[in-house]
């Protein structure tokens, strides 16, 4: 029975992307994956500080067309296929203090980074997906898409929004493909960026950062689980998702936030 199971969550022979793959959410995944017996490939702005990253890098800004076009052309060369492509590369770049300190700049760096990567890069990597008829998608979305703060995220938490509309629309499109699309919206995670996010949002309301850290956690309802969650944990559901023990599921959002979305 065990080994049955080890079978459908085995990505051996498989070739994964992973965008924002060298910290945070994206290196854990990218980890997981690899360890399962995936190929990995990351991808991000920057070369990454660990210079012991044991995955495939490829710098690439996905906000811009041609950097999209050269790390597809790239992967093509490389590897000549991607079975698993994990849409992870996002962020919250945005101020604090709700619609009127956004601009239309803030509105569209946001939405380029949250939703248009994501988009221009399905376009590059599905026709060959499609003629496989073989293929998985994740997005990285978040809660709050569901459960946006006016005064903390309004412009990343309606890019994320549009991203999960997106992601179904998607998975409709290709459920008869052979290609899944599933989404995977995190709450908070303890990452580089979240921490920094606390320290900021603490130091700017001139409060300790553990009263930083409870009156977030107040705004979004709290969190009955009592802590952040892991990178380790989402990647640990991403790697189900992608996996042959999931073949049935696509064109779902699946929460992972410690139950802190207050709806059914």
């Amino acid at each position: 029975m065990q080994h049955s199971q080890q079978q459908l969550t085995n990505l051996q022979g498989k070739t994964a992307l992973v965008t924002g793959g060298t910290k945070g959410i994206g290196r854990a995944i990218a980890d997981k994956l690899a360890q399962e017996g995936a190929q990995v490939i990351v991808t991000a702005r920057n070369h990454p500080d660990d210079a012991q990253l044991p995955h495939h890098f490829i710098a690439a800004d996905l906000t811009k067309s041609a950097d999209v076009d050269r790390l597809s052309q790239e992967i093509s060369d490389r590897y000549g296929k991607v079975d698993i492509l994990i849409n992870n590369a996002g962020g919250l770049t945005t101020p604090p203090g709700g619609f009127s300190t956004l601009t239309d700049e803030h509105w569209e760096n946001e939405l380029q980074l949250n939703l248009l990567s994501a988009i221009r890069l399905d376009r590059a990597l599905l026709p060959a997906m499609i003629e496989r008829k073989s293929g998985v998608i994740i997005h990285i979305s978040s809660v709050a898409a569901r459960q946006p703060l006016w005064n903390l995220n309004m412009a990343y938490a309606v890019s994320k929004a549009a991203l999960n509309s997106y992601s179904k629309s998607l998975a409709t499109e290709l459920a008869s493909k052979g290609v899944r699309v599933l989404t995977v919206a995190p709450g908070a995670t303890k990452t580089p960026p979240m921490e920094k996010f606390i320290a900021d949002y603490a130091a700017s309301a001139g409060i300790s950062l553990e009263e930083g850290y409870q009156l977030l956690l107040s705004q979004a309802g709290g969190i009955p689980m009592g802590r952040l969650a892991a990178p380790e944990e989402v990647a640990s559901l991403v790697h189900f998702l992608v996996s042959p023990a999931a073949a049935y599921l696509t064109g779902t959002v699946y929460a992972i936030d410690g139950g802190s979305l207050p709806v059914v």
